[in-house]
């Protein structure tokens, strides 16, 4: 894949482009950012810790991001967001950083994830979307299929299953 089109709104000072190795820090420091920041109003610390426990990405953390369609959202060379969508059509991963949340970015990541999985030739796409992130998704044109309750590190999170016929 190329680098993607920015397909709505479209900033001067936001760049998109697919992830490649060295990029594994820079995307665990906002996925931490976002669920210790960004999600603070909707989990308890419990919740958090147990969804993002270190500030140092774990082993494979890059590894998995690779294995997926993973598109960073930079801004003045900086990474500030990313959407990772496995070959099964399921977004594994969706985070902004919390002091850019609300400025298109996520808007522009989801473009670019629905033309990727396009180009794949996939119908349907898939997540388990928090409840921060479930407003965000449905305003996309996701349906949710069921709430549910997710253990992490012995920790009960709710998030919802959600999906878009593309």
């Amino acid at each position: 894949m190329g680098r993607p089109r920015l397909p709505y709104p479209r900033r001067r000072d936001l760049s998109l482009r697919r992830a490649r190795p060295g990029d594994g820090a820079a995307a665990h420091a906002v996925f931490f950012a976002a669920v210790h920041g960004g999600t603070a109003a909707a989990y308890g610390p419990e919740e958090r810790a147990a969804w993002a426990p270190s500030a140092t990405p774990a082993p494979g953390w890059e590894e998995r991001l690779l294995a997926c369609t993973t598109i960073l959202a930079e801004e003045r060379g900086r990474v500030i967001g990313f959407m990772a969508l496995a070959g099964d059509g399921h977004v594994d991963l969706a985070y902004v950083a919390p002091d850019r949340m609300g400025r298109g970015v996520g808007a522009a990541l989801h473009g670019a994830i629905v033309e990727a999985a396009r180009a794949a030739g996939l119908d349907l796409l898939t997540t388990e979307a928090s409840l921060i992130a479930r407003p965000f998704f449905a305003r996309h044109g996701w349906r949710q299929t069921a709430r549910q309750s997710v253990i992490r590190n012995g920790v009960a999170l709710t998030n919802f299953r959600m999906e878009l016929v593309l």
